[in-house]
């Protein structure tokens, strides 16, 4: 061999690099055998190396299409296949490589203190899994500003995360949304806030129940309905006529912003109880009825959903009564007779007594010495006496 081909190869010796593992090398494609492994001669270093399938960054039914001969690919060098004395060559990485450039990137961003975007490709226990490049891990705690029950919700959907921690070499990614969904909330509670006006007509969604009313979600922020809202029927609770989930039509009473209060009303977009009353009912129809109300001058009687007659006290029974809860009870139904209608002032007369036989006549000797022992007493107009009646005995004497 001549000096200068022993030069020449001395200097191809002297260029080639030792192969250490962490390396980023470039491989071209020498082949791709049966098992749809990657055969590459590693740049400037004269060995082989081997990317298995599941190492490429490209799913295995797409390598025979995507992977050719004489291409160039960015590697990671993994680990030492076989020893020197046998010509071992190397096992490498496409996907860890871009793995580690992800890694690199969501470092940087972690560091600047900047929000990642990502979707949701699993739920499991304990909380939801992302592909933000890397595999990524939100705790259930973390997922939103509230307790939410079923997590299935959010598969799919791409969500603005916070980086809480992250340690490459143990591919742990810890991040939370909650930070962000409270903001979001803030801000489409402000939106609508600014846009809701008393009077309104919405729709929303029955969000929560309790005893005094019912919470209706208008989109990111709540209203109350109270209980008294919700129906012109009397509603014991607001369970026993809405469920969590439903979907309403309501009526903005009142927007305090200050207090961040919104007063709602379902029953005020539903038809008033009295419209059209005229045509269900009429002077001397007989009606069903529930006791609703008792008080000193007479009892309420609801005898349609939201509307109420009164049957005055003296309209209860034939006999006197000192009070109506002598004969009636709340609760009760009853009979009556329609004695009178208007519409326009929400006001309907009735009658028990009317549907009761009259009772007979006592004989006017008894009134008459009863009257004369109770100065105070006066007969009622249907007994037929007169005050001449009563007093005009004393008169001729």
């Amino acid at each position: 061999m001549s000096e200068s081909e022993n030069k020449d190869l001395l200097e191809a010796l002297n260029s080639v690099k030792p192969v250490k593992i962490g390396d980023v090398v470039k491989g071209e494609v020498l082949a791709l055998d049966d098992s749809k492994q990657v055969i590459v001669g590693i740049e400037g270093t004269g060995v082989e190396g081997v990317v298995p399938a599941r190492e490429l960054s490209i799913k295995a039914e797409e390598i025979e299409d995507k992977v050719k001969v004489g291409d160039n690919l960015d590697l990671v060098v993994i680990s030492k296949i076989g020893s020197d004395k046998e010509g071992g060559s190397f096992l490498l990485s496409q996907r860890r490589l871009e793995a580690r450039k992800v890694w690199d990137e969501i470092e940087q961003k972690f560091e600047a203190g900047e929000n990642i975007t990502a979707p949701v490709t699993q739920v499991v226990k304990g909380g939801l899994v992302v592909d933000a490049g890397v595999r990524g891990f939100i705790p259930a705690s973390m997922v939103s500003d509230h307790f939410v029950e079923d997590l299935s919700q959010f598969k799919g959907q791409e969500l603005e995360l916070k980086i809480v921690e992250i340690e490459p070499s143990e591919n742990r990614l810890i991040l939370s949304h909650k930070e962000i969904a409270r903001a979001q909330r803030e801000a489409k509670r402000q939106e609508i806030m600014s846009k809701l006006a008393a009077g309104d007509v919405v729709e929303g969604k029955v969000a929560r129940l309790t005893n005094f009313g019912a919470f209706v979600d208008l989109g990111g922020v709540d209203g109350l309905v109270h209980v008294s809202e919700i129906s012109y029927e009397r509603v014991g609770k607001p369970s026993d006529v809405l469920k969590v989930g439903q979907d309403v039509k309501v009526k903005v009473l009142s927007v305090d912003s200050d207090r961040d209060r919104i007063s709602l009303s379902i029953k005020q977009t539903l038809p008033q109880p009295w419209d059209n009353i005229n045509e269900k009912v009429a002077e001397g129809d007989i009606v069903e009825g529930t006791v609703k109300r008792l008080t000193s001058f007479g009892a309420f009687v609801e005898v349609f959903p939201g509307v109420e007659g009164l049957v005055h006290i003296s309209q209860i029974s034939h006999k006197h009564i000192a009070t109506p809860n002598e004969v009636l009870t709340s609760g009760e139904t009853v009979k009556a007779k329609v004695l009178s209608v208007d519409g326009e002032n929400h006001r309907l007369a009735l009658s028990i007594k009317a549907l009761q036989d009259k009772p007979a006549a006592e004989p006017k000797e008894e009134k008459h010495h009863s009257q004369k022992n109770d100065s105070n007493n006066f007969p009622d107009e249907e007994t037929g006496f007169t005050l001449g009646d009563i007093i005009g005995d004393d008169l001729k004497k």
